[in-house]
């Protein structure tokens, strides 16, 4: 025997807003469902039909721990609608906010479900420090590798057709106090919510991005409207550019052409490190007490690359968000300075006219170096428009 579901109930089995099924059930377009458990035709007909009268709207995203915003000015420019973000870090914040508009800056610890309306694509590049190869790697010990969990509130809550994280590639190695893999334990937990869930290890260079720079991408689809996981061939893949080819006329923009002076020992190296060289053109004599340590020893030390400075037609290295020139390719190839946070924002893809704020200019390089590249977020939001949420 067939019996009502109300609206709340509806939107459980059918992955519609209730508001919506309220709409529908308005106008004698009421669900079923039958004994078995399974809902009828003439009713799945009925909400087939409402679907496909709003498909013409842009799939809507929910954006959280969203940064100065590179991911979604990315899912923006393919062609979805930003309906929610929250980052609580205020530099990042201020720049989100003159680019894009309004973003909530609470922790999401006290937003709730009911804060949101409703949404399609809940995205999250929940903060990536404890899974860094560079950082401490406590993991779930670190309060910080909680705030996953508080992700997965709104995937409960809300249901959205699609979830999207992305990481840092650390993630892919790190374990749980149990020790099991980290990742595991994330696709296991959108398994369990319902979701057919796929992951990645993407270089945004073969994607357009002029810069070597991995990241973790985990996609999960909802079962009950998906038959399959994300396929990841489906990104449009073209050569990132060299170097030369990223700065061509950066000079002439006028935003953000400032750079962060280098400490004056650092400022000595880069005097005796050629283009596309490193640590290792400097004269022994001239190296600080710890990179002679390190020289005296190179095997023990695996021969590090400190100091590195690429050539202008090579493919800039990871864009980090220290800009140390000990530790990443920093340093401009012809002129002994760091890169501008104009030139830098090039590396990630930013438009010229995407402006970064700041209390310092380090905070701009920060902000910068932990955003996803905007092209590689615009491919991949292309991807899941085409084949999942047209």
């Amino acid at each position: 025997m067939a019996k009502w579901l109300n609206a709340e109930a509806a939107s459980v089995r059918t992955g519609l807003p209730p508001a919506l099924l309220k709409k529908i059930q308005r106008h004698g377009l009421l669900v079923q469902e039958n004994s078995d458990g399974l809902l009828l035709e003439s009713d799945l007909k009925a909400i087939s039909t409402s679907r496909r009268a709003n498909s013409t709207k842009k799939p809507r995203v929910a954006s959280f721990f969203a940064g100065c915003g590179g991911l979604d000015l990315g899912l923006k420019q393919a062609g979805f609608q930003i309906s929610y973000s929250n980052d609580f870090d205020l530099d990042a914040a201020t720049t989100y906010r003159r680019n894009f508009g309004h973003i909530d800056v609470r922790s999401i610890r006290e937003v709730q479900p009911d804060d949101i309306g409703e949404f399609d694509l809940l995205t999250g590049g929940f903060p990536c420090q404890p899974f860094s190869n560079a950082g401490s790697r406590k993991g779930t010990s670190d309060p910080r590798g909680t705030l996953f969990w508080e992700a997965l509130r709104f995937v409960n809550h809300h249901r959205p057709k699609v979830v999207l994280f992305e990481n840092v590639r650390g993630i892919l190695s790190i374990l749980n106090p149990d020790g099991s893999k980290l990742i595991d334990g994330i696709h296991r937990e959108l398994i369990d919510r319902g979701y057919r869930v796929s992951s990645a290890l993407l270089n945004a260079s073969i994607y357009g991005v002029p810069q070597n720079r991995q990241r973790v991408i985990i996609i999960g689809l909802r079962e009950d409207l998906f038959q399959e996981k994300f396929d990841f061939e489906l990104i449009k893949k073209e050569p990132g550019a060299t170097i030369r080819e990223a700065l061509q006329n950066v000079e002439t923009v006028t935003s953000n052409n400032i750079h962060w002076e280098l400490s004056p020992q650092a400022k000595q190296m880069a005097l005796h490190i050629p283009e596309g060289g490193s640590w290792k053109s400097v004269p022994y004599e001239l190296l600080p007490e710890r990179l002679k340590r390190i020289q005296d020893n190179i095997v023990r030390y695996r021969s590090p690359n400190f100091y590195r400075r690429f050539s202008m037609d090579e493919i800039m290295g990871t864009v980090t968000a220290a800009a140390t020139p000990e530790n990443s390719g920093i340093l401009h190839p012809t002129e002994n300075r760091r890169y501008t946070v104009r030139e830098i924002a090039r590396f990630q893809t930013f438009p010229d006219d995407f402006v970064f704020e700041g209390k310092t200019i380090a905070s701009m390089y920060r902000q910068i170096g932990n955003a996803v590249p905007p092209l590689l977020a615009k491919r991949l939001g292309y991807a899941l428009r085409k084949h999942y949420l047209s």
